[in-house]
């Protein structure tokens, strides 16, 4: 049986600075001298040959207008109040979008859609009708499709949760992170539990089939009876999947964040305290762990996904549906060919720019080696399905002895059990996903980074 003491002993010494893990390679291992537009073109054209008429693609749009900062956010966000700026970046979206029409030469199937941000409802419902039915025009809708989209309880208004229903969205993702007003105040985000209460009953109302709330546990001044405070006010409206992640503080890439300081945050252990209260209170409440940070009750699609199988995970998070081609569209988006990773210019104006002079907006990309896609594989496979197997023929995994010793002292942990032909994740080693997959990741450990590159795991 686990005890407190032994899992603040674990928490203690596995909180390190670990990626999360949407991708393999990681983003600071990705091999930019070797990357050109002809590879990802070529990857791209590839992916969509094998992959389109089965099981179609996923499209990912970053819309990164938000009326306000959020201290938090480690997103890429143009902070205006200038709502002019909508229609010229649909446009230069539906362009790029375009300019991938070409390079694959065939209608697209659209498996999935997914608005993330910033903060796609800053959008006024017309224009976003505009850009989705720009994306869809001379595409065919998969049978399974599914659109979702994120939303500031704020500025949600029943337009745009009609608008996109009328299109084809059922998911909505609300972000919440915390009711405490405490909280609020210093992270610069707030929302009443009434306004999140209006937008969730009119989402129901109007027929959406899954509501996600955003939670984050070691947010600064956040405490044990605010957050189970928040945990009760979200039972009452019990949404069909709660993303409980962890607050990752790394202001040397995001300035916001240095509105407060580390004396603001929760220590390790009281962070780790939080973790385990959120965690049991969502139990409670009737939830299911599904995979790393994400929480969904027994019907939802989630749920029985993990339980078939068919659990996968990408740049946009965890799904039930699984598509080989996800392109990118908009400032700072991320693209994944299966074969390679190709990232947009991270500034509005560049990406305006690049965009008006008929140039794909991608800067930096990596194609994946032999190696990286094996590996890719068994980061996936533990992420989703809790364990892997692997053979002992290293030809294409020449680092897998290595990765074995890493592995030996978790097992002695009890957070895996290994055998000679994989490792099985143990329900107390899903607390600490991030640690395992960091055995196996054989670039960090050829290339240990001098400084921090990471948020802590804990």
């Amino acid at each position: 049986m686990l005890t407190e003491k032994r899992y603040s002993d674990l928490a203690e010494k596995y909180n390190v600075a670990a990626p999360r893990y949407t991708s393999y390679p990681t983003m600071p291992y990705w091999d930019t001298a070797s990357f050109n537009a002809g590879a990802w073109e070529k990857s791209i054209k590839l992916s969509f040959d094998e992959s389109n008429q089965k099981d179609g693609i996923s499209l990912y749009i970053h819309l990164p207008f938000c009326e306000s900062l959020c201290t938090y956010c480690g997103c890429n966000t143009r902070i205006t109040k200038n709502h002019q700026v909508e229609i010229p970046y649909i446009l230069a979206v539906l362009k790029e979008w375009e300019m991938y029409r070409e390079m694959v030469g065939e209608i697209p199937v659209i498996r999935e859609i997914h608005l993330g941000g910033g903060t796609p409802t800053f959008f006024s419902a017309e224009n976003l009708n505009l850009l989705i039915n720009g994306l869809l025009e001379g595409a065919y809708v998969h049978p399974k499709a599914e659109f979702s989209f994120e939303a500031h309880p704020g500025n949600t208004t029943v337009k745009h949760l009609q608008t996109l229903y009328d299109l084809g969205f059922r998911r909505l993702s609300l972000g919440i992170q915390d009711f405490d007003p405490k909280v609020q105040f210093i992270i610069n985000r707030h929302q009443s539990f009434e306004q999140v209460q209006m937008v969730t009953e009119a989402a129901r109302e109007i027929g959406y089939t899954s509501i996600n709330y955003d939670l984050i546990y070691g947010l600064p001044l956040q405490t044990l009876e605010g957050l189970a405070s928040t945990l009760l006010q979200v039972a009452e409206l019990m949404p069909d999947r709660i993303a409980f992640y962890s607050y990752a503080h790394v202001p040397w890439i995001k300035p916001g964040q240095r509105k407060f300081t580390e004396l603001d945050l929760p220590d390790p252990q009281a962070k780790s305290q939080l973790y385990e209260a959120g965690r049991s209170l969502l139990k409670n409440y009737g939830y299911i762990e599904v995979g790393m940070d994400h929480f969904a009750l027994p019907a939802d699609g989630l749920c029985l996904a993990e339980h078939s199988g068919e659990l996968h995970r990408n740049f946009m998070g965890y799904t039930h549906q699984h598509t080989q081609l996800m392109i990118g569209l908009g400032v700072s988006s991320i693209s994944d060919s299966w074969y390679a990773f190709a990232q947009n210019v991270k500034v509005v104006e560049d990406y305006l720019d690049l965009i008006n002079k008929g140039e794909l907006p991608v800067f930096k990309g990596h194609v994946l080696t032999d190696e990286d896609l094996v590996i890719r594989k068994h980061i996936l496979n533990i992420m989703c399905k809790g364990g892997t197997t692997w053979s002992h023929n290293t030809d294409q995994f020449p680092s897998l002895p290595d990765a074995l010793e890493r592995l030996k002292p978790l097992a002695d942990d009890g957070l895996i059990e290994l055998n000679s032909n994989g490792l099985k994740v143990t329900p107390l080693g899903k607390r600490f996903l991030r640690n395992i997959c960091m055995t196996l990741d054989a670039r960090l450990w050829a290339d240990k980074p001098a400084t921090q590159l990471f948020s802590m795991s804990i």
